[in-house]
């Protein structure tokens, strides 16, 4: 997908393609009512089908009859792009590869974000939520009123990332701006100034994670740019050898027999989008399920009486509002979904957040409730490219929730909060918070 700026193109009244204020303000009206008039509506300014079904969603997303944009695509269909940092990077990396180089790019990552590991961080999750919200009290007392997100919403996936990775904390700061101009890649309407700000903020992040691991080679450390640099012992016969539980994998415990490392380049575009990745999304839950449970205090009030209602609470927040909004796949071959005849190479856009709205999913889907059964959410994905993350976010929203309940039991707006100007990640750029209510 790309262009300028769409035009709301109707179906019976449902501007599609209405990515402005009002659309980021509450975009699941527009989506139930597309939903409503064609669940696999073809929008031409975007040349997309917009799936807003979780069945459909879910099926684009892990069948392999469909993958991502990938680099051959950008030299088939985007040519002019291709000189762009932003575009060789996002085309190269994670989130822009299929099939052998998906896995290979993914496998040293496996370990490092898998539910064993994000356990084991807890400790260390907890002590910078209890650090950022001693500063947040301080902030808020004697009433006080204070930025939710700049104070604790933004600072902790930025460190609970940095101290993965091996970032040090004097540097993390700068990667505010960075990671969200980075993240302007994501939009499914991207302007020229979009691609510029992208392309200064990749062009400086390769640099520093360059540099970063030019300092591990030498002096090395217990951090995941020191394991993506050290060499595995390979058998050119048996099985590639894997880690000890809880260590992090080296870039030589590759998926298969045969694979070549992972070179330079690679591994700073890995180290990357990890930090991006890993702090981007994150402090869009983390605003917005502390804005869901204000706007809901019978649902705070559950979860002070009974914490262990805390993991179905986070699974609520990405069911009710995840942190992204939509993401496209392509036809591999000629399919069908939501009984719609797809060639090869047409587009779909996976709209994750009506698919987690869907009626014939959730009852009654437009109310919050941190008790309701059976979530399995779309919002980190499914199939190949389900997010390394989960369970790390998953992890962060929980310790910062039972601790923001408890700490802070009178905790209330304070202002209107300011929603980020993106069609695809909903998150706040300010969320004014108040501690005496």
């Amino acid at each position: 997908m790309d262009g300028s700026a769409v035009d709301p193109a109707g179906v019976s009244g449902v501007p599609s393609a209405a990515f402005g204020p009002a659309f980021r303000a509450d975009p699941y009206g527009v989506l139930a009512a597309l939903r409503e008039a064609d669940p696999a509506w073809y929008d031409e300014e975007l040349g997309t089908r917009l799936l807003t079904g979780f069945a459909d969603c879910q099926a684009a997303l892990a069948s392999p009859a469909f993958v991502v944009p990938d680099a051959r695509w950008l030299a088939r269909e985007r040519p002019e792009w291709a000189a762009r940092p932003a575009a060789d990077f996002f085309y190269a990396s994670l989130l822009g590869t299929n099939g052998a180089a998906h896995e290979r790019l993914r496998g040293p990552l496996t370990a490092a974000f898998g539910p064993r590991r994000a356990a084991q961080l807890s400790a260390g999750v907890e002590k910078i939520a209890d650090e950022l919200l001693n500063d947040f009290a301080d902030a808020t007392a004697d009433g006080g009123t204070a930025d939710f997100q700049a104070l604790v919403g933004y600072p902790l996936p930025v460190a609970v990332v940095g101290e993965l990775i091996g970032v040090p904390r004097a540097d993390r700061e700068h990667f505010h701006r960075l990671g969200r101009d980075a993240a302007r890649l994501l939009e499914p309407v991207r302007s020229e100034q979009d691609w510029q700000r992208a392309d200064a903020a990749v062009t400086a992040l390769r640099g520093y994670f360059t540099g970063l691991l030019r300092e591990r080679r030498a002096r090395p450390a217990e951090d995941l740019a020191t394991a993506l640099l050290a060499p595995a012992p390979r058998s050119p016969s048996g099985p590639q050898p894997s880690s000890p539980p809880g260590q992090l994998p080296s870039a030589g415990q590759l998926p298969s027999a045969g694979q070549l490392p992972l070179t330079e380049r690679e591994t700073a575009d890995l180290l990357l989008l990890v930090f991006v990745a890993g702090f981007e999304t994150t402090a869009g839950l983390l605003g917005t399920a502390v804005s869901a449970l204000l706007a809901h205090p019978a649902q705070a009030a559950l979860l002070r009486a009974d914490p262990g209602l805390l993991p179905g609470a986070v699974e609520e927040v990405l069911r009710w509002d995840a942190p992204v909004l939509m993401t496209e796949r392509l036809a591999a071959r000629p399919t069908e979904v939501a009984g719609v005849p797809v060639p090869a190479g047409a587009s779909v856009t996976a709209v994750l957040g009506a698919a987690n709205r869907d009626p014939r999913r959730y009852p009654d889907p437009d109310a919050f409730l941190v008790t309701r059964p059976d979530v399995r959410v779309l919002s980190f994905g499914a199939g190949p490219h389900y997010c390394f993350g989960a369970a790390l976010a998953r992890l962060e929203a929980a310790v910062l929730l039972g601790r923001l309940l408890e700490r802070f039991p009178r905790l209330a707006p304070a202002g209107p909060p300011v929603r980020r100007a993106s069609a695809c990640l909903r998150s706040f750029d300010v969320l004014p918070l108040a501690a005496t209510g």
